[in-house]
């Protein structure tokens, strides 16, 4: 459960009878159709559903259930009762008593938080609820479930008491400096709103003192079927559910004595305004201009045009913000503009700069100045052409992509169907539309855009920053000056060069395939080109549209010294920025927008590698970039220079967030004072060399015989051929076969207990970690990943639901075979400074049960069910068979393990998980993390 709102520059948007017979839904002129794919009624009732078969991922079905009720329509009495509805929910419904829904569900392998979930923001509240639908018990008790949330939460005093720990450790978790400047800044960027004083997350004095009939009054007033849609998207027989849902949802009653739903909104003033906000834990200074607008749902094919134009826009500025983002000396730290929705009824303009040190008004220049070169001068041709390119790419493979889409993309447009009455005619409308529309979007379009977006009434000026440089931000009269004194500047128009090069500086000379073996039980092809590489195929259908490709060989940054450590681990970040080939970053960009892959070269501590994702056809370019990378690095001075100033930039005042800190201080304790594992600083940044990073990277790729590559989606593996011998068995081969080295980096052994205080928000964070050697056979890790399972389902039981103390326990485990083989188990939670004693008490004497006892069967059958359903689904994915393949050779274990998912199950019993327990719970090497308030004494 969460409450669903973002940041951006600390500015908050959100995402945002017994009649048996069905009417359609009412069709305003001029709407778009609905995708005529899905199955959608309207009973006697008001109650919507929408009902789609499809197979992706095979017997599956997600269950979403859509109110619009949120936080806007609190009484005061009620200022976070919303949210805390939600929660209710899940803690007592008529056939659900108490706790037993989430128990239910984890026995048929859901998982609470990860699958079963919901959000509370100011205008809807969201349950979500994935099945499997194979099971038509599970799936009668799914539609049950959905029932119980639309109107038979039993609300009980006990539960809501007990809940009301766990609501304010939710809120807790928000705390911080961006929530302190919200609240500031919160009521005049909204006009002084109903949304200014309806937060999602309540009041404090709420939450603690509520009575039961305070919020069952917010229940039945809101909780009713004319403002309820059932969504259904799954492998599931469409005429039988429809029934199903007929049935179960026709006799669903709204209030007698109906209260309006009024439909909020935020007021356009005409007024400019001006806020400054600081706060002594604020990383960065920050300046947004904020010009509201406002706006409707996209219903018809004149708004959905529209739409197209500002994406069209939003893409043409990104472009031009991101070369400005590479000059020699970068004017910010980040900076852009683009149009974005905003919140009631409104979306907005927005610029927005994170400025360097001490230079907030050549940052805030620099992101106007452009606003007002477009302004003036427009976009150009070459510009609108490429981006209108790119957006129809897109849409094509998404219309290549048809029949395995996932069920939650569809998902998706019929909640913005219901909630936001956004138009969702299905990709292929879509298609056409945009077919036929993008020829007619000029230049034209554009700057009618920005007359329309960039103008000087409903602007907001929102600047944040340090309390330590309060005496020294800007006044709204200085920084209207500096806004002037751009908009005087004799501005030269945007030049859009392009090259015309070849993207490779040379032709590869083509190797040859010395060797082909077929694995047929896993479907994979194992080639040895003429260069020494091995290259393994994986053909799969998973996909239509998606080849994912990674190669790797022994060495990285551990075969450098200490001194060369940060050249070597930044060499290969540094050098994709660099671009490749005959194209520097700026010309590369505009070389692949449009084409759909991505390339990136790595170097980690063991391995350097190369790795990246393209569609079939595509696949040439992408093996032309992968050799540019390994063949033809570049050298960028003024790049590389750019960015060590903004990354000096940025850890100015790194130390200010209490979080950075203490995950920090975590990496540096586990590694044990490692200087590898240190927090960045300006002196290692200054230890940075170009020179090193290139002759660094150039090593570490001068050998490819010992390299592997994996190709994993759509593949054709005839066709794949002459490319593998043309760009790969081209590569060099010196046959050096280096390894990686031991630097003897352990996590220190023995008991520690180490304290951070650090924030001023009455929250702590608990980290408790046990480590040590490892028996490495994959059974083990198996063991492992159920211990962790098993502990995280008790903890959510007692430190959540017994306890009252967490909101969100979590329990993890990792297994490393090299240099050396270990493990990491750790347990995490956030809570409030007086209850961590307490809390790592109960979560240490779990820990004791499960080394005396065992975890309780009922647990293991918990987690064994969820490990089957989601290992059914993973194994039918192009990402877990890429991560599989990678993991397995790259710690030289037997592509065939995964046969053996049965049996390792199997093998999973509570003495089995109890000995486990004793032997790497043991506590001998156990360390003690917890980030405590500065104020705390």
């Amino acid at each position: 459960m969460n409450i669903n709102f973002r940041l951006k520059s600390l500015v908050i948007l959100v995402f945002t009878s017994c009649a048996l017979f069905a009417q359609t839904p009412e069709k305003q002129v001029g709407d778009l159709p609905l995708d005529p794919a899905v199955r959608t009624g309207k009973l006697p009732n008001g109650f919507t559903y929408y009902i789609r078969h499809n197979e992706e991922p095979k017997n599956r079905v997600i269950f979403y259930l859509a109110n619009k009720v949120g936080s806007v329509l609190e009484n005061e009495d009620q200022r976070g009762l919303a949210h805390f509805m939600e929660h209710m929910n899940f803690n007592g419904t008529k056939h659900f008593p108490h706790n037993e829904l989430v128990n239910y569900l984890q026995k048929e392998g859901v998982r609470f938080g990860a699958d079963i979930n919901a959000y509370t923001s100011f205008d809807e509240t969201v349950y979500q609820l994935p099945l499997p639908s194979d099971d038509p018990e599970v799936l009668k008790n799914g539609i049950e479930i959905m029932r119980d949330w639309a109107q038979e939460a039993t609300l009980d005093p006990v539960e809501i008491d007990k809940e009301r720990g766990v609501v304010l450790e939710e809120k807790r978790l928000g705390k911080g400096s961006a929530e302190r400047m919200r609240r500031q800044f919160w009521p005049q960027l909204l006009n002084n709103s109903r949304y200014s004083v309806r937060i999602p997350i309540g009041l404090d004095t709420v939450l603690d003192n509520f009575k039961r009939p305070t919020i069952a009054s917010f229940y039945h007033d809101w909780y009713r079927p004319d403002l309820q849609a059932l969504i259904i998207v799954g492998d599931v027989n469409v005429d039988q559910i429809e029934q199903i849902v007929k049935a179960k949802f026709s006799d669903l009653k709204n209030p007698q004595q109906e209260r309006v739903r009024t439909k909020y909104s935020i007021e356009l003033t005409g007024r400019n305004q001006f806020m400054e906000v600081t706060d002594k834990e604020m990383a960065s200074t920050t300046a947004e201009i904020i010009i509201k607008h406002k706006t409707g749902p996209v219903t018809t094919e004149a708004e959905y045009r529209e739409a197209i134009v500002k994406e069209l826009f939003n893409s043409m500025m990104r472009a031009r913000y991101g070369e400005l983002s590479r000059q020699a000396d970068p004017p910010f730290i980040q900076g852009g503009t683009g149009i974005e929705d905003f919140l009631g009824g409104l979306d907005m303009f927005d610029a927005s700069v994170v400025a360097k040190p001490n230079e907030l008004e050549v940052g805030l220049k620099s992101v106007w100045r452009e606003v007002e070169r477009v302004k003036r001068f427009g976009f150009t041709a070459t510009e609108l052409e490429r981006v209108k390119e790119s957006y129809f790419n897109n849409l094509e493979y998404m219309l290549r992509a048809k029949g395995k889409t996932n069920s939650q993309a569809y998902v998706s447009e019929y909640l913005n169907n219901f909630l936001k009455n956004e138009a969702a005619p299905g990709i292929d409308v879509e298609y056409k539309m945009v077919k036929a529309m993008l020829p007619t979007i000029t230049l034209a379009d554009m700057n009618k855009l920005v007359e329309t977006y960039v103008r000087n009434d409903n602007k907001d000026i929102l600047i944040l920053g340090q309390d330590k440089d309060k005496a020294t931000l800007p006044s709204e009269t200085t920084v209207n000056e500096w806004l002037k004194a751009v908009d005087a500047e004799d501005l030269k128009p945007y030049s859009d060069d392009v090259s015309s090069k070849p993207l490779l500086i040379n032709n590869p000379v083509p190797g040859k395939i010395t060797k082909e073996e077929k694995n047929s039980e896993l479907n994979i092809t194992t080639i040895t080109l003429s260069n020494g590489i091995k290259v393994l195929l994986k053909p799969t259908d998973f996909k239509n549209d998606e080849i994912m490709f990674s190669a790797f060989s022994a060495g990285g940054t551990s075969l450098y010294s200490d001194a060369d450590f940060r050249s070597a681990a930044n060499a290969g970040g540094m050098i994709h920025s660099f671009g490749a080939g005959n194209y520097n970053t700026t010309e590369l960009d505009k070389y692949l927008s449009g084409k759909q892959l991505g390339v990136q070269p790595f170097i980690s501590e063991r391995t350097q590698g190369i790795t990246g994702v393209s569609i079939p056809k595509n696949l040439e370019i992408a093996f032309q970039l992968l050799y540019a990378y390994l063949t033809e690095p570049r050298k960028d001075e003024i790049q590389f220079n750019n960015i060590i100033k903004r990354t000096k930039a940025g850890l100015a005042n790194r130390g200010n967030n209490p979080n950075i800190v203490f995950r920090d201080s975590i990496a540096a304790i586990m590694s044990g004072y490692d200087i590898r594992h240190m927090p960045p600083t300006v002196a290692m940044v200054d230890q940075i060399d170009l020179n090193k990073i290139c002759s660094i990277y150039k090593e570490r790729f001068a050998d490819a015989s010992g390299m592997t590559f994996i190709f994993v989606g759509n593949i054709d593996t005839v066709t794949i051929k002459p490319l593998l011998e043309k760009y790969i068995a081209s590569l060099p081969s010196t046959n050096s076969h280096q390894q990686a080295k031991d630097l003897a980096i352990h996590t220190p052994k023995g008991r520690i207990e180490k304290t951070i205080y650090k924030g001023s928000e009455p929250r702590a964070t608990v980290e408790l970690y046990f480590t040590g050697d490892l028996d490495s056979s994959a059974q083990v890790k198996y063991q492992l990943d159920a211990l962790k399972e098993v502990l995280e389902i008790r903890l959510l039981e007692r430190l959540r639901e017994d306890e009252s103390g967490v909101y969100s326990p979590s329990a993890y485990a990792s297994t490393d075979k090299y240099p050396t083989p270990h493990y990491t188990f750790g347990v995490g939670f956030g809570c409030a400074p007086q209850n961590v004693d307490k809390l790592i008490a109960s979560a240490l004497d779990e820990i004791a049960k499960l080394k005396t006892e065992g975890p309780p069967v009922v647990n293991i059958d918990k987690y064994k069910a969820e490990k089957q359903r989601t290992h059914e689904i993973n194994i039918k994915t192009n990402d877990w068979w890429f991560g599989y393949l990678n993991d397995q050779l790259q710690d030289n274990n037997p592509l065939n393990q995964v046969n053996d998912y049965k049996a390792n199950m199997a093998n999973i019993t509570q003495e089995s998980l109890k000995e486990t327990a004793q032997k790497y719970l043991s506590g001998k090497n156990y360390i003690k993390l917890v980030l405590m308030p500065e104020n705390k004494n």
